[in-house]
């Protein structure tokens, strides 16, 4: 599956969001400075509260059983932003297409960018690809970019090998007994 920069970016950062809870204005400023979301004046009490809102969107988007109900939340989500697609070249980046309307809030800008990559996938047959952690104590979200769709934890190195460690250990004290 193709995916452009701009979608990976807005996809990494749906993902960041829902794994991740802003406390207050100065962890969302941290969001979006490693997100790189620009023309975000200062953040507000307001502006985190409105990018919780999406952010449980996002959630429902991710946790919903059938593409007709993702895609009513979606269509909800952007119609919300005010949706404005248009190309620009800001910041040393190529053309490319921002899908917020200019001087948008953060929560907009979210919505429409975040709600426009998670739409590509299912217009694409790849709602499968928004998934879950596998691991019994984790729950976080990730999409599955792998060629197979096979992906099953949020990191290999982190809960796949804590599971595959427990395995083994099972195995052995099995096998010992």
């Amino acid at each position: 599956m193709l995916i452009n920069h701009d979608t990976r970016c807005a996809l990494d950062a749906v993902v960041d969001l829902l794994n991740s809870s802003p406390g207050d204005p100065q962890e969302l400023q941290g969001f979006v400075e490693r997100h790189g979301i620009s023309g975000i004046g200062v953040l507000q009490e307001e502006d985190l509260q409105a990018v919780l809102a999406v952010r449980e969107n996002f959630a429902q988007v991710f946790d919903s059983e059938a593409t007709p109900a993702a895609a009513e939340l979606l269509n909800a989500l952007i119609a919300g932003a005010g949706t404005t697609p248009r190309l620009t070249d800001h910041d040393g980046y190529d053309w490319h297409m921002h899908y917020f309307a200019p001087g948008a809030s953060v929560a907009e800008h979210l919505a429409a960018d975040g709600g426009m990559a998670l739409a590509y996938l299912l217009v694409a047959g790849e709602r499968e690809r928004l998934r879950r952690c596998a691991a019994p104590d984790c729950g976080r979200a990730f999409v599955d970019l792998s060629r197979n769709r096979s992906r099953r934890y949020c990191d290999g190195r982190t809960c796949g090998n804590r599971l595959h460690v427990a395995a083994y250990r099972a195995r052995r004290r099995e096998a010992a007994d």
